[in-house]
This record gives structure tokens, sequence and C-alpha cells, in this order.
């Protein structure tokens, strides 16, 4: 059973949606796909093909808003503010979504991110900028590198905001130490139709050059960016977790 929340955003000044289902277990932060909709994982069936796991309490699952459409798809304003609707997205993320996960749940819970495509892309950025604050990611499908959305314009918070371009130069030792230590972060992708898979052996790449643990899954070309691709990896991957 899936219940409806919401409420309204301060730093996104609107009024925002979530879905939670499941009742026990780590909790799996949900991006949304194509559309910025908390209800497409549900509709495209992805929260189905993790009923089992979820109505066995292995996992509570959040689905939120996504931003994509909203700022760097959009054509209706410009970088510079495409720019700051993100970084206030990101503070949506870090100020107000973590605390509605831990008043659902009584208390502070292990968190991990989770999407697929651009929801991918959102996840492990989500991940990365604070692993004090997340267990780990699932990125299935996605791109790592902004630019693939921004084009020619990169101001800082683009930078912070791409994880190919802030984790090469990250050497802090209290965020290094967090990155190091955790063992949840997996990166999946297919090789068929609409895919690029080179999106994902780059950031396995540079997780490798930085002694970052994760687990790089990669399928082979009758998997294409679709949801029955995703539907056939997420549980896959959540198992292996176990």
């Amino acid at each position: 059973m899936t219940n409806q929340r919401s409420w309204f955003s301060n730093n996104l000044q609107r009024e925002v949606n979530a879905s939670v289902s499941g009742h026990y277990g780590f909790c799996l932060l949900l991006f949304p796909t194509f559309t910025d909709s908390h209800e497409e994982n549900e509709q495209n069936g992805l929260l189905a093909s993790i009923s089992s796991l979820i109505k066995h309490g292995f996992c509570r699952v959040f689905c939120i808003e996504g931003i994509m459409n909203q700022s760097w798809l959009s054509n209706s304003i410009t970088d510079a503010e495409k720019s700051d609707l993100h970084f206030r997205y990101n503070k949506f993320i870090e100020e107000e979504v973590v605390q509605f996960i831990f008043t659902e749940c009584s208390g502070p819970v292990p968190i991990m991110t989770c999407g697929a495509s651009f929801g991918g892309f959102l996840a492990a950025n989500s991940y990365f900028r604070r692993p004090d604050i997340f267990l780990g990611t699932i990125a299935m499908s996605s791109t790592f590198n902004i630019q693939h959305f921004s084009k020619d314009f990169f101001d800082e918070n683009c930078y912070f905001n791409s994880p190919i371009h802030y984790l090469p130069n990250l050497t802090d030792y209290y965020w290094m130490s967090f990155l190091v230590s955790k063992r949840h972060v997996y990166l999946a992708s297919g090789s068929g139709e609409n895919e690029f898979p080179e999106n994902t052996h780059h950031l396995s790449h540079l997780l490798n050059s930085k002694g970052i643990n994760h687990k790089t899954d990669i399928w082979n070309n009758s998997w294409g960016h679709n949801y029955e691709t995703w539907k056939k990896m997420l549980p896959n991957i959540l198992k292996s977790s176990i």
C-alpha cells in the first residue's frame, strides 16, 4: 500500500508531493526517471518489481519529485535560473526530504538513494555530495556529467552537481572518510538501445582511482534504456546487497 504525503517546501517555494511504501527496513529514496512526478516509478511498475522486498520488510520506499524537467530540460527559464533551482533542490533533499523520512520513521534511519536515467543522476549526485547523510546509492543507466544537460553553461553550481568534475578534486579527509568506508554504491547499465554504458564505466574508473568501494554491472545489448530493464535490475541489486 502506498501512502501519499505533501508539504510546502520552503526551498522550492511550492507544494511538493511524496509517496511512502512499506513499514520496515532501510529507506530507499527513489527519484523519478523521465518526469518530475513522485508517482512515475509506481505507474511504470518499478515499485511492483520490488514489492516482495517491501512486503517482507527489507526496505521502505520513499518516492519524491524530481527537478530535471523544471530545470535543465526546461526551455522557459535561463541557464542561471536552472542552476539556482538545482541548488535549491539540493537543499530541499538535504534539509526537507531527509527530515521527512526521519519523521515518518520516528527517528534517524539508513537511507540509500536510487534512480534510473535522470533519476540515477540525481540519486548518485545526492549521495556523493552528502555521504555523511546517505548510506549509499543505486544508479541505473545514468550519466554523471551535468554538461550532458547544461551544455555550454557551467558555473559553480554545475561543478558541485557533476560527480565526474568534483570527485577527482575531492581530497578532504572528512568527506573521503565517508566515501571510502561505505559499501553500498551500485552502478548498472544496459548496452542496448539508447544506453551509454561508457558513462557508468567512466564513473567506475574514477571511483577506483579514489579507492571508493562500489559494484558495477553492465548488461548486454538485449537491455535498453527503459523500465523493463530497470524492473529487472533493481530487485537484483537490492537482493545482492543483503
